[in-house]
């Protein structure tokens, strides 16, 4: 019998890429008759390109939790409520409602991750320095840097600086609106989140509004004068021993402790149009299951299921990411999810980083995001 081959799209990045690769003969074993091939792209495609024209092409796809709205509407990924028993969630806080819409299930969660801090603790040791726990302390700690001829460091080009601000409402006590009909952001609270986020500026590199989440974890690995950041989507694997200076993650020391951090990781999406659902569905089964997400770890992903996140030799590896970052974890916002989001979130993104580089006021900026939320 000839194999059955099945092709999957993910994004481009060890932590996304390799464990899917790696754990291949594992499946394979169970199912020597099935082919499995991924292809990756950058992350700009994976957080803005139609999963929709993805399912033509692609058997499987690794697709980010904002993109449900869409897929809900169009049906253009088949529902997997059957993988995951009714009542039965194994997975890091609210990973599996993430990707839930309209009743039902539309991807399993393969990759957990939300912002929280990153520091280098080499250079915090150099300076006498302790993890902040809030964001009094993260100013205090960026002055002490400043003075010592360091720096903080965060990612806040486009769609990052959206989702610090989103995290930031959410900590305050104030998340912005999931559903159209509502108003997008207290303005009141909106006007803090800003000037919290402009006064972190203060206390980085200029630079900073050019990078994203890949962006910074390269640098404050590749640099000396990077000494924490509070909030960027966690990528574990820079805490491995292999990197030049490994790097240690915590909660998130929001305003309020570690409450509202956006969620992000991703989830797999078996497509409406494979011309072979029982074997798509199997594999869609081997990835949810706990052995096969411990096994992510093992090449350099970021699982989802809480077995790995309680695995003690999965946090050694890791440098204790998944211990030291799971209070922020289960305490996560999910972002807006309503067809059309994307389209908000693109421009959204942009407007406030706009905003911090000076061109766009904060009236001016709200005002615009609420035309745009609103907007059929």
């Amino acid at each position: 019998m000839s194999p059955i081959k099945l092709r999957g799209m993910t994004w481009n990045h060890r932590r996304a890429i390799d464990p899917l690769i790696g754990t291949i003969p594992m499946f394979r074993a169970r199912h020597p008759h099935i082919e499995i091939e991924w292809s990756a792209r950058p992350l700009s495609g994976f957080e803005f390109a139609s999963v929709d024209v993805l399912a033509k092409e692609y058997d499987f796809i690794i697709l980010d939790h904002p993109f449900t709205g869409e897929i809900a509407a169009s049906r253009s990924l088949v529902p997997l409520d059957d993988i995951v028993a009714p009542g039965d969630d194994p997975f890091v806080g609210p990973s599996l409602d993430s990707y839930r819409a309209n009743g039902l299930l539309w991807a399993v969660p393969v990759d957990a991750a939300c912002q929280v801090g990153v520091a280098r603790p080499d250079l915090m040791q150099a300076i006498g320095a302790a993890i902040p726990a809030d964001w009094r302390e993260l100013m205090a700690l960026g002055g002490k840097a400043k003075r010592k001829g360091l720096w903080l460091a965060i990612g806040l080009k486009g769609v990052h600086g959206l989702m610090t601000f989103f995290t930031l409402m959410a900590n305050l006590g104030s998340p912005c609106a999931i559903r159209q009909d509502r108003e997008f952001a207290d303005r009141l609270v909106a006007r803090e989140a800003l000037a919290l986020m402009r006064g972190l500026l203060r206390f980085c590199p200029p630079e900073v509004l050019d990078w994203n989440s890949i962006d910074l974890h390269d640098r404050m690995v590749a640099r000396d004068d990077l000494v924490f950041c509070p909030a960027v989507y966690c990528y574990a694997t820079y805490a491995e021993a292999d990197q030049r200076r490994p790097l240690r993650f915590h909660d998130f020391p929001g305003p309020h402790g570690p409450a509202g951090s956006t969620i992000g990781g991703t989830g797999l999406g078996v497509s409406a149009h494979t011309r072979h659902l029982p074997e798509a569905l199997a594999y869609a089964r081997f990835a949810a299951e706990p052995a096969t997400q411990r096994a992510f770890a093992l090449h350099h992903g970021q699982p989802a299921h809480r077995d790995a996140w309680e695995d003690e030799a999965i946090n050694r590896r890791f440098g204790g990411c998944y211990r030291d970052t799971r209070a922020t974890m289960e305490a996560c916002w999910i972002r807006p999810r309503y067809r059309g989001y994307l389209t908000f979130q693109a421009r959204g993104g942009e407007l406030i980083e706009a905003h911090l580089r000076g061109g766009v006021a904060a009236d001016a900026l709200l005002a615009e995001l609420q035309r745009l939320h609103a907007a059929p």
